[in-house]
């Protein structure tokens, strides 16, 4: 584990540069290239609720990432499932990535709102779709008596929610779901904000969702005279789990191809190179790509 390396907010904000306040940072890194835009969803695009069927983004935040995806490939991976993420997003132009990358699916249409007829479609773990059916069951089941739970089922993973559960009742769920994982070799358990999940055991996360995307993006792009090196790609998220995604960003791509923007009010570990403080400041920026676009700073779709 990563042990702290700043004194205070403000050295942690010199590792960490907003890239709202600090812009030019971020403009010297992506000037000249077009971006491909990978947004987590909750804490991101939307704010963190107690319940999570309510974690609805606003009106203005949709149109903000509506008005990205003209200019920018984009895309959504979420730890939620494919279809619950897409009904809170609305936006049929997306690429979409549930349950924390295993289950991938390209646009349904155009910007302009033409139906595609060619699919993208990815699900490195298929087997999963029957595992997790029965550990929402079972999670249901041993959680019933600890008020507070909330099971959600993602297709391909399961989350105990625990953050409406009172401090001496959590390590009971996370008992439940560290029996759940220990009963069967395919399973693992990850933490996130506020969740226990239940995931398969494959070398897959949001990072290996956002590589197979880019990649995925790439001949298309070079049809339309974006070599890769051309491609500058950016990754905004707030958990742990989008760790996965800044180190890809660092290890595969480097800072001359891609940077990470962690979204948090206060200093803690990353591997972003950037930083957002939260939701209305995520909003701000998409706003502002938009405008660097449309001025010629960055590339966009032709």
């Amino acid at each position: 584990m990563i042990e702290k390396y700043w004194n205070d907010e403000e050295e942690w904000r010199g590792y960490h540069p907003n890239a709202c306040d600090e812009e030019n940072k971020f403009v010297d890194a992506a000037e000249g290239k077009l971006l491909t835009v990978f947004l987590d969803y909750d804490g991101t695009l939307a704010p963190i609720v107690p319940e999570p069927d309510k974690a609805f983004m606003s009106d203005e935040m949709r149109e903000a990432v509506r008005q990205c995806a003209k200019r920018f490939p984009t895309a959504i991976i979420s730890g939620r499932s494919r279809q619950k993420v897409s009904q809170f997003v609305k936006l049929d132009e997306l690429y979409y990535a549930g349950s924390h990358g295993l289950d991938i699916a390209g646009p349904k249409t155009t910007t302009d709102g033409e139906p595609i007829e060619k699919k993208l479609a990815h699900q490195p773990a298929q087997w999963a779709r029957d595992v997790m059916d029965r550990v929402t069951k079972e999670l249901i089941e041993k959680c019933a008596d600890i008020p507070g739970t909330n099971i959600e089922h993602n297709m391909f993973c399961v989350s105990a929610h625990y953050r409406a559960v009172s401090e001496e009742l959590r390590p009971r769920v996370e008992a439940v779901v560290d029996e759940i994982c220990a009963s069967e070799e395919c399973l693992i358990k990850h933490d996130g904000k506020m969740v226990w999940e239940v995931r398969p055991r494959v070398a897959w996360d949001k990072g290996k969702a956002l590589s197979y995307l880019r990649d995925a993006l790439l001949p298309d792009l070079s049809e339309k005279g974006f070599r890769p090196e051309d491609v500058f790609t950016i990754y905004i998220g707030d958990d742990v789990t989008d760790e996965d995604a800044f180190m890809e960003i660092n290890e595969e791509l480097g800072d001359h191809l891609g940077v990470g923007l962690l979204v948090s009010s206060s200093p803690k570990v990353s591997a972003a190179k950037f930083s957002l403080r939260d939701s209305g400041e995520v909003l701000r920026f998409l706003t502002r790509l938009r405008e660097l676009g449309d001025a010629g700073t960055i590339k966009t779709l032709p």
